[in-house]
């Protein structure tokens, strides 16, 4: 065992745990660029490298207790008058989003402004229905987002499923997977809807009452028993930033 795994003794039990459930889904799930390997380093010597300990941590998340008095207020207020919503259309909704940029709606008047990585973002749209398939990557994608992060609910299949209630490959509630600070229904809401979401998040930040980043890392078990419920092929971490 290399010195590296030494010294990341959860990572690697997280690793083998992970392989073994890929394995059982008779899938790889460290691909052949991820694998450990020796590589020439700039200046000529040989140096081994392990990408896959680049991409995932093995400690769980944590809550990050707010700050007291005036300065956790200050901070709410940057936070809520800059957000940064990433770009990542789930469903039907997504088609809502673009016109928010658009000379009629504006959102860069609100502090609203999209960004093309999770890294980057600090809001997370959920637009329109939700395919178990997608799930997966909504899940990754928002554990890489640094806290405090927030997200909406966009349409009704949110919700409770809406037209796809009974469907076989879709959920109905997301609030069971990842935690919701902001609904707002219809279907499909109106670039007028999502600017009252935006709105109303932003009473909640200034509030201190969006902490579901919190919540989440509090009930991360049950989020991560729900996920697993339905995300068979989870050959994937339990947590992934």
């Amino acid at each position: 065992m290399s010195e590296e795994k030494d010294m990341n003794p959860k990572v690697s039990e997280m690793l083998a745990r992970s392989e073994a459930n890929a394995k059982a889904a008779g899938k790889k799930f460290v691909r052949p660029e991820d694998e450990e390997r020796e590589v020439v380093a700039p200046d000529g010597s040989i140096i081994k490298v392990n990408p896959i300990y680049d991409y995932f941590s093995g400690a769980r998340p944590t809550e990050e207790k707010p700050r007291n008095g005036i300065v956790e207020k200050f901070l709410n207020w940057a936070r809520a008058e800059s957000i940064w919503v990433l770009g990542f259309g789930t469903g039907c909704g997504s088609i809502e989003i673009p016109p928010l940029v658009t000379p009629r709606f504006d959102m860069f008047r609100f502090g609203v402004q999209m960004r093309p990585t999770p890294r980057q973002s600090n809001a997370f749209i959920i637009s329109g229905y939700l395919s178990v398939k997608t799930l997966k990557r909504v899940i990754r994608t928002y554990e890489q987002m640094p806290s405090p992060k927030y997200v909406l609910a966009l349409g009704s299949c949110t919700i409770n499923g809406g037209m796809y209630y009974d469907s076989y490959s879709t959920i109905n509630r997301l609030d069971h997977y990842i935690p919701v600070d902001v609904y707002i229904a219809g279907c499909m809401p109106r670039p007028e809807a999502l600017l009252a979401g935006f709105g109303k998040l932003k009473e909640l930040i200034k509030a201190g009452k969006a902490e579901k980043a919190n919540e989440y890392a509090r009930n991360f078990d049950w989020y991560k028993a729900n996920q697993k419920k339905i995300v068979k092929d989870w050959n994937m971490p339990d947590y992934n930033w």
